[in-house]
């Protein structure tokens, strides 16, 4: 079984936001419904996908896909990290690295290594959680941190960094 699944193609020329998901992501919808919702990640960040394009022209924003990914391995968003900051149709990187954003000195070493714009993102409010999430090494590591309000903080994660590539 492949560790990564994308729902664009990688060899897609227009530019693009990539939003790489880490470990148990894919479970999103079903797994603890009480802390991560019930609604399946993959069809909220396609559905997110298709509404770009009306949002964009309202904040007078450049049009980009986003690829999403979905790997539970850590190495991998470590490959795709760095695969983004060397593709120069990927502006910026959206990051929800799961249970690795509390222990990865790997992957916020690749981050802060990066030029490219990175937002991390937590679908729960990690600061109101267990003692052990408190530590984020992945969000200090990035330009910015979006946490606590569900999936909807890919879509503010998104605007975040479209109106940022702007100034």
């Amino acid at each position: 079984m492949k560790p990564v699944t994308s729902n664009q193609e990688s060899e897609t020329k227009s530019e693009r936001i990539l939003i790489i998901n880490g470990p148990n992501l894919n479970w999103i919808g079903t797994r603890e419904p009480d802390v991560y919702g019930s609604q399946n990640l993959e069809e909220y960040l396609n559905s997110l996908n298709q509404e770009l394009g009306t949002s964009n022209q309202q904040l007078g924003t450049s049009n980009h896909l986003l690829e999403t990914i979905q790997t539970n391995i850590e190495g991998e968003i470590i490959n795709q990290l760095q695969d983004a900051e060397t593709d120069t149709n990927v502006v910026g990187v959206i990051i929800n690295a799961g249970g690795y954003a509390h222990t990865s000195v790997a992957i916020a070493d690749t981050i802060r290594a990066m030029s490219k714009k990175v937002i991390a993102v937590h679908i729960s409010n990690t600061f109101d959680r267990e003692v052990e999430r408190h530590k984020d090494l992945v969000a200090a590591a990035s330009d910015g941190f979006i946490g606590g309000f569900g999936l909807d903080g890919y879509r503010l994660a998104v605007v975040a960094l479209q109106l940022s590539i702007r100034n």
